[in-house]
């Protein structure tokens, strides 16, 4: 962006924004001479200054255009801009000086790198500054630029330029969250590219809050992405990332603490797009919709994924008292009719008072008679104070072959 020259005053203010080429390829368009239009394309191929000579129909490869315009400048980029203050008259200018703010819909940001003090411009003498910031604000930007300067009379006078842009948004982010049994939970993340154009992703990473521990199953054992080397992104395009983060132990012993702990973290991005500029996007705070786990949670532990038929396999059962009164609880087992699998051992029996927090844990044994992927069902728990029976059918599934 450019200013025009001020003719009332002393000295001119011009703005121009700094930014890196781009890459464009050469449009062929030409015909055969005998065609209508003759060799009139052919021509103008011959004088275009992306064309190869001898080559004009060929597309030979990419050339790098100069800016043009402002262009587009999205969240997390880095704004860079030349502020010029140039005398143009033919006489110095006594006590220069340029001031540079950045007004957001929410705030007034100080740019000018340097401190300058007042300058004296002789003739054709320039004084100038270049800016960088940060935009970490979506929405109208409105750059403000004032000059001040010793006018003939003596006295100080100062104009200002006001220079309007729109910051977009480079990424679209969606995340998904899973509430695993063993009390993990997975987080999915698309991270979509809705700029005007290709960009690389140089680093999507998870900063878990302190309530998590966070792993990253975005890699292949030998610590290779599972995108390649290089993660491109076309406009429009996307791709998925899944992390597993899981309650510090503090956390996971504590079925309180374990409802209450809502925050998983922020996704750090980083990406480069044109010619290596680079961006960066961080996320607010994600936060999970935790599980309404009831009076009583039942979870299992050492259950294998994979077993016999006809083969009894044992694994446990922890039922953890998560009211606020003590239980006294009676761990039922019913073979159901239609289950294909049946139940090794004592039912009714009787675990005992159990505390509010307080947890215990039981073996139980089961024997498949059918092949296939089977639910665990037929758990129940009665409490003796209330006569009430608790139900946990679907909590876990088996692969029987």
């Amino acid at each position: 962006m450019d200013a025009k020259e001020v003719v009332e005053h002393l000295v001119a203010l011009k703005v121009m924004r700094l930014t890196k080429p781009a890459l464009i390829s050469p449009k062929i368009v030409t015909c055969d001479s005998k065609d209508l239009p003759g060799n009139i394309l052919n021509n103008y191929l011959k004088d275009d200054a992306t064309s190869v000579t001898q080559m004009e129909t060929l597309a030979a490869g990419q050339f790098l255009l100069l800016p043009q315009s402002f262009g587009n400048i999205y969240l997390g980029e880095t704004f860079s801009c030349y502020v010029c203050v140039h005398n143009e008259t033919n006489q110095p200018v006594q006590s220069v000086s340029i001031k540079a703010d950045l007004q957001t819909n929410s705030q007034r940001i100080p740019l000018t790198t340097q401190s300058q003090s007042p300058t004296m411009l002789d003739v054709d003498e320039t004084l100038s500054d270049v800016i960088h910031h940060e935009v970490k604000d979506l929405g109208t930007h409105i750059l403000v630029c004032e000059v001040t300067y010793m006018s003939n009379y003596n006295t100080l006078a100062s104009f200002r330029k006001f220079f309007k842009f729109e910051v977009m948004k480079p990424l679209d982010v969606k995340t998904k969250f899973y509430n695993a049994e063993s009390d993990d939970v997975y987080l999915e993340a698309q991270v979509q590219n809705i700029t005007s154009g290709a960009i690389t992703l140089e680093q999507v990473s998870l900063e878990s809050s302190q309530q998590f521990t966070v792993k990253s199953l975005n890699e292949l054992d030998n610590g290779q992405s599972v995108f390649g080397d290089v993660t491109l992104l076309q406009p429009q395009e996307s791709c998925q990332y899944l992390y597993c983060l899981t309650p510090k132990e503090n956390i996971s012993k504590d079925i309180k603490l374990l409802a209450a702990a809502k925050n998983i973290g922020k996704l750090d991005i980083v990406w480069r797009s044109n010619l290596g500029e680079k961006g960066r996007l961080q996320t607010s705070q994600l936060q999970r919709m935790t599980p309404d786990y009831g009076d009583i949670r039942v979870t299992y532990e050492n259950l294998p994924s994979k077993v016999s038929v006809d083969e009894p396999f044992t694994f446990k059962c922890n039922v953890v008292n998560a009211s606020e009164k003590t239980l006294n609880l009676i761990l039922k087992l019913r073979s159901l009719p239609d289950s294909s699998l049946l139940w090794c051992g004592i039912s009714n029996r009787k675990i005992g008072p159990l505390e509010p927090g307080k947890s215990v844990s039981i073996n139980l044994t089961a024997l498949p008679i059918n092949t296939g992927l089977h639910s665990i069902t037929g758990v129940s728990l009665m409490d003796l104070f209330i006569k009430r029976t608790f139900d946990y059918d679907d909590l876990a599934s088996v692969y029987v072959n």
